[in-house]
């Protein structure tokens, strides 16, 4: 069989990149001989990282020739179908979906976040494609956008593929090389446009949490985008902290947050990662998306970063508190995700089936 998958590749974003490499996992696992083509921004790399084919995304050509030859098409996970932060995704990763229909081949949506979908004419939009589809969501809050616009198909809700991740590697030079000391908490920050000084806060309460002997380690998950920013935010502190290599491997990252004790966090997949590894984790929001995976995991929110009515002491009570308990943290982290792991993996051979029924 062969597969095209579309979605967010090669652009060094390390939550997208790890969807990449576990529905790839996934898929393998479930048959060994199948054979992937990935829709990518860097194409070569995709190629050399995960041992597959690929083309440019950007070459209608291309991605005409990948699906024609292709058994069927899994669009996603992430967040795709949403007009937050941009207006071209909508129209691209729908366009895809429709060359596939085209060509008469079945669309098959993997795990994907909704929204949000604020334009009427993009909710006609994937209303129009998606009722041609299978479709799996990774939260309610996607289930409802889509039954709110009008599909009348059957929406699974599913895990985040990421959670049925299995590690190749339990080694990270740069971390090992660090001799870290004391209870060491991992770090994703993003920048996001707020009336509210979130940055500020968080370096504020990471000071009070190494004022007790905490190492503080910022864990860049988008490239160069969240090294800026992890920089900044570093800056802003008076203690000293450390910043991991922004482009070390996904598995790297994954085991640098499981080395750590606590991950405060405002990236989806440094949540994602945290709960793999069973560390506990305390999130910081700024799309529900952050607040869904939160509450399937048991996990606080220490606040949304375009609201007040939270602070550093508030984030650094939070934290104090998850350290003091660890150990019960873990227990109730595990609880929770074990049973998503399993189903994770799951995903792969409903898409599978459904393309050999089409």
């Amino acid at each position: 069989m062969r597969i095209v998958l579309s979605g967010y590749y090669g652009f060094d974003n390390v939550g997208d990149e790890a969807i990449l490499y576990s529905i790839i996992q996934a898929l393998r696992e479930e048959d060994a001989g199948i054979k992937i083509t990935v829709l990518s921004n860097q194409p070569s790399k995709t190629e050399r990282v995960y041992g597959v084919d690929a083309v440019n995304r950007w070459s209608m050509k291309e991605v005409f020739s990948a699906l024609k030859k292709a058994d069927g098409l899994i669009s996603g996970g992430g967040s795709l179908l949403q007009d937050e932060t941009g207006f071209r995704s909508i129209p691209y990763y729908t366009g895809i979906m429709k060359m596939a229909q085209m060509l008469g081949k079945p669309v098959f949506v993997y795990a994907q976040g909704m929204g949000p979908i604020n334009k009427g004419y993009n909710r006609k939009i994937v209303k129009h494609i998606l009722k041609r589809t299978q479709i799996t969501v990774r939260d309610q809050a996607s289930k409802n956008l889509l039954t709110e616009i009008g599909l009348p198909n059957p929406i699974d809700i599913v895990p985040d593929p990421v959670l049925g991740i299995s590690l190749q590697s339990q080694q990270s030079d740069w971390w090992d090389a660090q001799g870290f000391e004391g209870p060491v908490l991992t770090v994703s920050v993003r920048d996001w446009s707020s009336p509210v000084s979130f940055k500020e806060k968080i370096a504020k309460s990471l000071d009070q949490a190494a004022g007790d002997g905490a190492t503080i380690v910022f864990i860049p998950m988008h490239g160069e985008h969240d090294d800026q920013t992890s920089k900044e935010v570093a800056g802003m502190m008076t203690a000293t902290s450390h910043i991991a290599p922004y482009d070390a491997s996904i598995e790297e990252k994954i085991l640098m947050i499981g080395q750590s004790n606590l991950l405060v966090g405002m990236r989806l997949h440094a949540l994602i990662f945290a709960s793999v590894v069973e560390t506990p984790f305390i999130a910081l929001s700024y799309d529900p998306k952050i607040d869904a995976f939160a509450e399937i995991s048991g996990q606080a929110v220490a606040g949304h970063v375009n609201e007040t009515g939270w602070d550093e002491h508030s984030i650094y009570q939070l934290i104090a508190n998850k350290l003091e308990h660890e150990q019960e943290e873990i227990a109730q982290l595990r609880e929770k995700i074990l049973p998503l792991r399993q189903k994770a993996k799951e995903t792969a051979l409903q898409a599978l089936e459904y393309f050999k029924s089409y």
